[in-house]
């Protein structure tokens, strides 16, 4: 049974859009660093790292449970279609990508390939808005906790897109443009979900399980990639920051 919708302060609103647009400006910065390279790309693997340990402990711990308690048991298969939404469209749209794809001539790829990533991860960057607002819908604690999970992963995400439009032969100009339009997607995300913010009930569920893809298929197969020791430590810390927050101020 789908639990009724309560109102929200507009307050709260407002700062799931102030924050919709923080974690665009943060895809954007993601593409300037590609188009800078007089900087280390190590840093991309660490937010990766950091970031795959959060999510998926504030998917499994906060977003999925609260889920649960909006939508009764069809949370479930609310949040397994979120899954598989991402995964049709990251694996149909666009071609198999890496976050923090390089840019040297042999790691080119076809002038294709480059619209349709951006394509894919616009769905997935729209759901990160959807994710931010159906949070604080329910609760500014569960907004916040979305929002910095989001917000871990944007840089590279943006670095990602950009990378790839370059590797595909398209411009520097086009490949900021490409960082911008996932900040688009994101704050367009956010303002949907102020309009149909009585259907929360089946926002925040597909969020969770668009949450637990990138987390657990997207993120932690690029961290599992590097044999650096200290990328599974900061996996941990990633969980260990979450359950720290819970405690502090949740618990």
């Amino acid at each position: 049974m789908i639990a009724p919708s309560i109102p929200v302060p507009a307050s709260r609103m407002l700062l799931a859009l102030l924050l919709g647009l923080t974690a665009a400006a943060a895809n954007i910065l993601g593409g300037l660093f590609i188009l800078h390279r007089d900087w280390s790309r190590q840093y991309l693997k660490y937010f990766l790292a950091l970031g795959a340990g959060f999510m998926l402990a504030a998917a499994l711990l906060e977003i999925l449970p609260e889920s649960v308690v909006l939508s009764g048991h069809r949370a479930y298969i609310l949040a397994l279609i979120g899954y598989f939404i991402v995964h049709f469209f990251e694996h149909t749209l666009a071609p198999h990508f890496h976050f923090g794809e390089e840019t040297h001539p042999e790691h080119f790829v076809p002038d294709h390939a480059g619209i349709s990533a951006l394509l894919g991860l616009s769905i997935h960057t729209f759901f990160d808005g959807v994710a931010i607002a159906s949070g604080f819908l329910v609760s500014g604690w569960l907004g916040g906790v979305i929002f910095l999970a989001i917000v871990l992963h944007k840089i590279p995400e943006g670095f990602t897109v950009a990378s790839l439009m370059l590797a595909s032969g398209q411009s520097r100009r086009t490949a900021l443009l490409a960082a911008i339009w996932l900040g688009v997607a994101t704050v367009a995300g956010v303002l949907l979900m102020g309009l149909l913010h009585s259907q929360v009930a089946y926002a925040l569920p597909i969020s969770a399980g668009v949450t637990l893809y990138v987390a657990a298929t997207d993120l932690v197969p690029e961290v599992n990639r590097e044999p650096d020791a200290r990328m599974a430590l900061l996996v941990f810390s990633g969980v260990a920051l979450m359950l720290v927050l819970d405690k502090l101020f949740h618990g």
